[in-house]
């Protein structure tokens, strides 16, 4: 069941796009599940409950609250989209990134489908994608082949639902207790020498074609904006390219990046976990942000 939605295709006007600003221009590219917005279980709340921070619903989804951030979290989110370019970066499709309400202004930027779409505005770029669907075409074992084998390997006992998103990559639910020891990783030695990447995140395992990535879309918004100084944060292996295009990168104490001990040195490892790593983030970004326009 695909989880595509209908969005206008009439893109923005290609020099209005493109326009650079004046001055220097601080663009920031973050993940948002477990990086910036959390579900009550990802919060990783250990503190006594009389301890525990106010909380901000940033989703809700069958009319109840899915995702949050905490109050901190949302007023550092409201100054860095004041004063930066500030770019939502999420493997979500569009209808699901379209169910998130971030505190502050509006983003002009948003990347989704994990690169697939650069919504400018709130609406898709056509050319950019025509453009990733080309490559896929031309690099990629296709969408149908690559869900066929999933059928095919995957177990009624642990797998839950098989999803595709946007028509560019597919994705399973599954019980993460009951998924066997080295499945992904025999679907990964299958999946690499025909062009995908598979990542394990949470319940989802994702098979997403190589060509689609985060990067390649961070690096198209910073040309369109004039960006000076990119920065970037996430916590899954679908984020690890994003990171090392930036000029600067975060990665949160937990997540699958943290289970295998990725990292790069354009990227600081936080200790912290949960909803106290997005605070710690938006932090490093406004702090990085100001340095910056301080001249340092």
């Amino acid at each position: 069941m695909s989880e595509t939605v209908n969005t206008p295709q009439d893109g923005p006007d290609r020099h209005e796009a493109t326009h650079a600003p004046a001055g220097p221009v601080t663009l920031v590219a973050s993940d948002l599940d477990r990086t910036l917005i959390y579900s009550a279980a990802s919060l990783q709340l250990a503190m006594p409950d009389e301890r525990a921070p106010r909380l901000l619903c940033v989703e809700v989804y069958g009319g109840a609250p899915l995702c949050y951030m905490t109050e901190t979290a949302a007023a550092h989110l409201d100054e860095l989209a004041r004063t930066t370019v500030f770019v939502p970066t999420t493997t979500r499709t569009r209808e699901q990134y379209g169910r998130i309400h971030l505190p502050g202004p509006a983003p002009r930027y948003a990347i989704c489908a994990n690169g697939g779409h650069i919504l400018v505005d709130g609406v898709s770029d056509p050319e950019w994608q025509a453009q990733v669907t080309g490559r896929i075409a031309d690099e990629c074992a296709t969408l149908a082949e690559v869900r066929a084998h999933l059928r095919a390997v995957g177990d009624p006992s642990w797998l839950l639902k098989e999803r595709v998103a946007e028509d560019l990559f597919a994705y399973l639910v599954v019980d993460r207790a009951a998924l066997p020891e080295g499945w992904v990783k025999e679907l990964s030695a299958w999946a690499d020498p025909r062009g995908w990447t598979v990542s394990l995140q949470g319940r989802k395992i994702y098979a997403v074609p190589k060509p689609l990535t985060k990067s390649a879309a961070m690096r198209e918004v910073a040309r369109r904006c004039g960006a000076t100084l990119t920065l970037a944060a996430g916590d899954s292996l679908l984020d690890a390219d994003l990171l090392l295009a930036a000029d600067r990168a975060w990665r949160p104490g937990h997540g699958e990046l943290a289970d295998c001990g990725w990292g790069a040195p354009n990227t600081e490892v936080l200790r912290e976990r949960g909803g106290a790593a997005g605070e710690e983030i938006l932090r490093r970004f406004l702090r990085a942000a100001d340095s910056r326009r301080a001249g340092r």
